[in-house]
């Protein structure tokens, strides 16, 4: 068993996974799957009530989603600090040309160090890359109504145009950023 949780998990396990969360939200009686609405029950729980954005009954409706994303994180440590699989990322030959010729060199770990390391976080890249980037991804979810796992998991399967509309916009976002952004921070 300890083996098999070494590995990476195949697609045909892990997504069905996935998809089975929607209709056991339905089950349920709680019809949103994300992860970004978490952030603004962790600020209800703090916040002061004069807020008007943070002043809702969080209790009922978004403890399961701060569970839910307390276990992402104690998920993500246990794969990549416990379960940890020593071999590295298994990259394409195109993708690992693609990311030489923008100067990226170390694809060693989950995430390359040329970007994402505490030394790069001071740098130009790093400050749009990380910080830039990250306040730009959290304020789009947000202003989105949700995160790219909430619109094209559970907005799709709910049949909302809005979420259609959202994820053709991360789609989009996404070969901007890869074709256009990216050669130019590069």
């Amino acid at each position: 068993m300890l083996e098999w949780l070494y590995q990476p998990w195949p697609w045909y396990v892990a997504g069905p996974l996935i998809g089975l969360m929607v209709p056991l939200l339905f089950i349920l009686g709680n019809k949103q799957f994300g992860i970004s609405s978490s952030l603004r029950h962790v600020c209800a729980t703090c916040a002061p009530s004069s807020i008007s954005f943070f002043n809702y009954d969080w209790k009922s409706t978004g403890l399961w989603n701060m569970v839910f994303a307390l276990g992402i994180v104690i998920g993500g440590f246990l794969g990549g600090w416990v379960f940890a699989n020593p071999e590295p990322i298994a990259l394409s030959t195109a993708t690992i040309n693609d990311l030489s010729a923008l100067g990226i060199q170390d694809f060693n770990g989950l995430v390359p160090d040329d970007i994402f390391s505490w030394e790069n976080l001071l740098t130009w890249q790093g400050i749009v890359f990380l910080v830039l980037g990250g306040f730009l991804t959290g304020f789009g979810a947000r202003y989105a109504g949700g995160c790219t796992s909430g619109h094209a998991i559970s907005g799709l399967s709910d049949l909302q145009a809005g979420s259609l509309v959202a994820v053709i916009g991360f789609f989009v976002g996404g070969l901007i950023v890869t074709h256009l952004i990216y050669p130019i921070l590069f």
